[in-house]
């Protein structure tokens, strides 16, 4: 069989991310569009703009659950998951030298997990 690199007989190599990432980013989307829904309709109903509806828009509970923070936190990963996905893809694709793609991914998941920690900070303080 002749060794052309495609077809059946194709080398295949990479940390096989494609499906998982694939259906990932797909979830990731819809969580994220699902919540933007929720938030556009908790911004119609919600009356007057000021600071103590904006809070209660995120501070919401049900069943003496925080329902509203578990949401916004909910989509706050989804964006994450995503960004990571997406950004770690494009140091994979595009940056060549092993040390500096590694750099790269390291200082992508500090600023994420320092994002998550302000996010974090910010929204179960209220």
């Amino acid at each position: 069989m002749d060794q052309q690199g495609y077809g059946q007989n194709r080398l295949v190599v990479g940390a096989h991310y494609g499906t998982v990432d694939f259906i990932a980013q797909r979830v990731t989307a819809v969580i994220m569009a699902v919540y933007t829904v929720v938030l556009l309709l908790g911004f119609l109903f919600m009356g007057e703009l000021n600071y103590e509806n904006w809070r209660n828009l995120f501070a919401f509970t049900c069943l003496g659950l925080p329902v509203g923070q578990m949401l916004a936190t909910a989509a706050f990963l989804s964006v994450l998951w995503h960004a990571w996905i997406g950004v770690r893809d494009i140091w994979m694709d595009y940056v060549r030298s092993a040390g500096l793609r590694l750099f790269l991914q390291v200082l992508t998941l500090l600023w994420l997990v320092g994002t998550f920690a302000f996010f974090a900070k910010i929204l179960w303080s209220l």
